[in-house]
């Protein structure tokens, strides 16, 4: 296998907060490093991408480049709306001897090398491999609208009593939706590096959420292997939290100041 790698990083990070996610500190490292680490002890990875937000690509570079570089990875532009223009515009950036093309999000730092051994076998025979982990939780659908508990005094009573009636808002449950079979995907998601380029060269691109996605419209078998609930994607700061956790890394605060940076 040779396989190009591309780090979807070109997010705004508008869920985290203050900050940029990719930009956190991990032991010392940024989130973004310590993703592309993941690959770099990888034989079967011949080159790495990174795809950065076209809009501060210069900045982007300015943080991260000298760091990624020394990684062997390269920064190219990615899309400035939508996920599926940032893979895009990284798969003109991959040379062309390659086998397999594999898309991972830059803010998933807890990829572990059992998690790739499973994905990397498994796109050995089949053309697209993506991890999931089987969903646990109950579903509910809610309705678009959401109601104020302090517009209805019956419910503001139900739910909280005589305090903070005002402080309060929610949707109301349409349908418990069957968890069998459901699974929560995560990323790398492998592919056979022609299959890749030719679905995002005839796809209707539009509302798709991860690469899969672009196979299953192009009329293609997508493979689900077993994922790691440890792989998880930081979106908020209690997901940087987390992920320091299941690192067992300190936050900077917490580390002697030698040890910081």
């Amino acid at each position: 296998m040779r396989i190009g790698v591309i780090i979807a990083a070109a997010g705004k990070s508008t869920r985290f907060g203050a900050g940029d996610k990719l930009s956190q500190d991990l032991g010392g490292r940024a989130v973004l490093l310590r993703t592309v680490e993941a690959f770099t002890k990888r034989d079967e990875v011949a080159t790495i991408v990174v795809a950065g937000p076209p809009d501060d690509l210069e900045g982007f570079r300015s943080r991260f480049g000298p760091a990624l570089g020394f990684n062997g990875a390269r920064i190219v532009a990615g899309g400035s709306i939508e996920r599926w223009e940032t893979i895009r515009n990284a798969l003109a950036e991959l040379p062309d001897d390659l086998t397999h093309i594999a898309v991972h999000d830059g803010a998933r730092p807890c990829i572990g090398n059992e998690l790739l051994d499973r994905v990397f076998a498994a796109a050995r025979v089949a053309p697209a491999v993506i991890p999931g982990v089987p969903v646990r939780d109950t579903l509910k659908r809610v309705s678009e609208e959401s109601f104020s508990a302090a517009e209805d005094d019956a419910i503001a009573d139900f739910i909280l009593g005589d305090v903070g009636k005002t402080s309060t808002s929610g949707k109301r449950v349409t349908e418990t939706v069957p968890r069998t079979n459901l699974f929560a995907i995560q990323t790398p998601q492998v592919f056979d590096a022609a299959l890749l380029r030719r679905a995002y060269a005839m796809v209707d691109l539009a509302g798709t959420t991860d690469d899969a996605s672009v196979i299953e419209r192009l009329g293609e078998p997508v493979l689900v292997v077993e994922g790691d609930p440890r792989n998880i994607k930081i979106t908020s700061a209690d997901d940087l939290a987390l992920v320091r956790a299941i690192m067992n890394l300190a936050p900077p605060a917490d580390r002697a100041a030698h040890l910081r940076f």
